[in-house]
């Protein structure tokens, strides 16, 4: 793969490690539960109302593209821990030093979720 190919499909896992993604289409119900998220997490990590943080048919496109970001991001991540869901999990959760002291978990909900994709895609092994 030349490397402006590798640029422009780095941000996409090999396969869904984490079952969070249906028909390249985020699972709603997995990808909050796997980041733990309430109501308010949500709204203010996607930028939308509280009041239009909803998981249906009738969920705000935004929201859907935001669940499906957040869950190709968690499964760079599985990726790298060769599909471990707990280790995974546990990577979000923990603080991290190179990060200022908070976790992933929190970046994506304090609305910071460039900034950890772009951290996440340069520590990746095939990125350097």
């Amino acid at each position: 793969m030349s490397a402006l190919a590798h640029d422009i499909f780095s941000n996409i896992p090999e396969r869904d490690f984490l079952s969070l993604l249906d028909k390249g289409e985020a699972r709603p119900s997995k990808v909050i539960e796997f980041v733990g998220f309430k109501k308010e997490d949500v709204s203010k990590a996607a930028g939308v109302p509280a009041s239009s943080v909803r998981y249906d048919e009738r969920m705000p496109q935004i929201l859907k593209d935001r669940l499906r970001e957040w869950a190709n991001l968690f499964n760079l991540v599985a990726q790298f821990f060769k599909g471990d869901a707990v280790k995974t999990a546990l990577w979000f959760k923990t603080s991290n030093p190179m990060m200022g002291g908070i976790s992933p978990r929190d970046m994506i909900r304090f609305g910071r979720y460039q900034k950890l994709l772009k951290f996440v895609l340069n520590a990746l092994p095939q990125n350097q």
